[in-house]
């Protein structure tokens, strides 16, 4: 049986907790970090190892590239934080970022999230090369990403949505640089080191998760506050997309969660937030399966057939290589040469598929399946790009 089927999901994220309020502190902030462990925060995308906490500091290895985000969503609010950069040598490029407004899973081709980036960069500054004109900088930009949209206070000089600074104030890496961020009502102004730089205003969304970046290097972060201002009443069109219970299925540093014998690894390459098959694996068994087995579930996924492909692979369901969600060239909806997301809805032998944000495939029966397997990347010899794996098993009442 070969199910043809694909889809999209509103970007969506990972899980809620609940525990005490952060206490308020007298000037009305409350810490977004309790100094010991990372509770409050969603690690998206990144390897257990991208993030965690030592001596009062929020740290990130910087690999793979992604985020950590807040469980909650933010509107309005004055976020104030330090960061530095510890790159491995003194003059190399430090990268991360704040992201304000963020969807709680990545955008489609990219390990990052929608939003609003805040600029967290160190030894980097690139000019045009006409005009020699700064077009980014290491002192605290402000700028639209992946779908977003923002106007900088400042024109850019190539028009581009991004703040430029006033001036230079940030420190260098090994040293400890302060930021306050004010967003209120789809408007964000940063002050770097107790002065005013940047701003953008008109902001899309103007409500969503906070997050940190991870881009490559180590970055470190502490002293982290927040005081929420009052609401604005942004419009449903102005709010990011609410997170639901997924789970990362790859770390973007490794296999580790699927069965790969060094055979497939030689084949299955790990692409940062993505992996990279050649089609050439010759194990027994050439498909890549997950060592978690699933029954009712939800699936993210990202693939990106090359432009000129007549091939294909697929998703195998419920360790069934007789069944999957198949991925070709002639799939309806699919754009050739780029990525394409799909969301895959698994309800008992029924399967719902949505490619690139439309339904392609509605509750088709996929009957003698087992109540649970394995979840396969198909070998079919053609060469193949998957990325942003996200799940979240079904509860018994959806």
């Amino acid at each position: 049986m070969r199910l043809l089927l694909l889809a999209l999901v509103p970007a969506i994220g990972l899980v809620f907790s609940f525990g005490p309020a952060p206490a308020e502190q007298g000037d009305g902030f409350v810490p977004m970090f309790n100094g010991k462990d990372l509770t409050g925060w969603v690690n998206v995308n990144g390897a257990p190892e991208t993030w965690y906490v030592k001596d009062g500091m929020i740290i990130t290895t910087g690999k793979p590239t992604g985020y950590l985000r807040t469980e909650k969503q933010y509107e309005n609010f004055i976020a104030e934080f330090e960061w530095m950069h510890v790159p491995p040598k003194p003059m190399a490029v430090g990268n991360s970022g704040f992201f304000v407004w963020a969807d709680p899973i990545p955008a489609v081709g990219t390990g990052y999230t929608r939003g609003i980036e805040v600029q967290v960069l160190v030894n980097l500054l690139y000019k045009d090369k006409a005009t020699g004109a700064a077009t980014a900088t290491s002192h605290g930009d402000i700028f639209s990403i992946w779908g977003a949209k923002c106007t900088p206070d400042r024109p850019h000089p190539q028009g581009s949505e991004r703040c430029l600074p006033s001036e230079d104030r940030c420190k260098g890496a090994n040293e400890w640089n302060h930021y306050k961020v004010v967003a209120n009502d789809g408007a964000i102004k940063l002050h770097v080191n107790g002065k005013e730089v940047s701003g953008v205003s008109k902001c899309n969304p103007r409500k969503g998760y906070l997050g940190l970046e991870a881009e490559g290097s180590e970055c470190r972060f502490k002293n982290l506050k927040i005081k929420e201002l009052p609401s604005t009443n942004p419009k449903p069109n102005e709010i990011a997309d609410v997170a639901k219970p997924f789970k990362q299925m790859y770390t973007g540093l490794d296999l580790r969660g699927w069965k790969a014998s060094e055979e497939h690894k030689k084949h299955y390459k790990v692409r940062d937030w993505g992996i990279s098959y050649d089609g050439k694996c010759t194990a027994a068994d050439p498909h890549l399966w997950t060592e978690k087995e699933y029954g009712n579930f939800e699936m993210v996924v990202e693939w990106r057939l090359p432009k000129k492909s007549a091939g294909g692979s697929g998703i195998l369901l419920r360790g069934s290589n007789k069944a999957e969600v198949a991925i070709n060239s002639k799939t309806p909806g699919m754009k050739a040469g780029a990525w394409n997301r799909m969301r895959i809805l698994m309800k008992d032998n029924h399967v719902t598929v949505y490619l690139n944000n439309k339904e392609i495939l509605s509750s088709e029966a996929a009957p003698g399946l087992p109540k649970q397997g394995r979840i396969g990347l198909e070998h079919l010899g053609d060469p193949i790009d998957f990325g942003n794996l996200f799940i979240r098993e079904l509860s018994k009442d959806e």
